[in-house]
């Protein structure tokens, strides 16, 4: 088993505008994110939200430490969000087996010990520092909270699926869920807006190889974009809008860590004030 782990560091706005492509993708994009046979986390510096992945492709693998959350056990102060969007697999918690089928969520809570994951999925791995343990949660698609919003005209048909959310699953702060657009709809998360009490990072997935999503970033007034490929994430700070259109439809799964768990909670940004 390969544990692979990397530090990004908080980047301020004025900072953020004088970076040319490179450093952007530096400091908020990750690719090669998924590996077969290894444990790839990110732990950021916004809301110490840690990302990654685990692909058991050839035997289980086991999350137990990780030297930067500097605590013994990976989740004696987090909390767990595992998004499987892959085949068929199990992740094994706290002497029980929890099988996820594709576009499934298992929720774990602090304290629940090392965490192993097996079979055929992918998964996608959140993490955010927890105050108190909350119970370990396998959520079914039947059982998330569906929002469907935008229409045909606009481009932006889509339906968010809710998991981590307080209708729906008990947490300290993580939510989490993912967005699928309908044919023929591209635009996400427009009109823009920001939350400056929380964080939030997309991972992109279900896009076609020759397609390409265009992630808008940046301060209102000095938006850049990432271009993303499939099963690509990016870290978007509590100053940065985040929004994107792709070539063909996709689904992106949004993770959030701050302040509160109010979905709703957000300032939108007039389509007049975006540069």
């Amino acid at each position: 088993m390969t544990l692979k782990t990397e530090t990004r560091y908080a980047i301020d706005p004025v900072t953020a505008k004088s970076l040319d492509t490179d450093g952007l993708r530096e400091h908020f994009h990750k690719d090669e994110l998924f590996a077969n046979d290894e444990i790839n986390l990110v732990y950021t510096h916004y809301d110490r939200l840690i990302l990654g992945s685990a692909v058991p492709a050839n035997g289980p693998l086991t999350l137990d430490h990780m030297d930067e959350t500097g605590t013994p056990g990976f989740l004696d102060r987090r909390e767990m969000g595992i998004l499987n969007i892959g085949g068929t697999g199990m992740v094994a918690v706290d002497s029980e087996i929890h099988t996820l089928e594709t576009g499934e969520l298992l929720y774990i809570g602090m304290g629940a010990g090392p965490v192993t994951f097996s079979g055929q999925g992918r998964f996608y791995v959140t993490s955010s520092p927890a105050h108190r343990p909350c119970p370990t949660k396998l959520i079914k698609l039947k059982d998330a909270r569906r929002v469907e919003l935008g229409s045909r005209e606009t481009a932006n048909e889509r339906v968010i699926i809710q998991f981590l959310h307080p209708d729906v699953c008990e947490t300290c702060q993580l939510l989490m869920g993912y967005t699928q657009f309908a044919p023929g709809s591209l635009w996400n998360t427009m009109p823009a807006h920001l939350h400056d009490r929380r964080m939030e990072a997309y991972l992109y997935f279900d896009i076609p190889e020759d397609a390409r999503v265009f992630h808008f970033m940046g301060a209102p007034d000095e938006t850049r974009h990432l271009v993303m490929a499939n099963e690509e994430a990016v870290i978007s700070p509590p100053w940065s809008i985040h929004c994107g259109a792709g070539t063909a439809a996709y689904t992106f799964c949004w993770t959030m860590a701050g302040d509160n768990v109010d979905f709703a909670d957000m300032d939108m940004v007039a389509m007049g004030d975006l540069r």
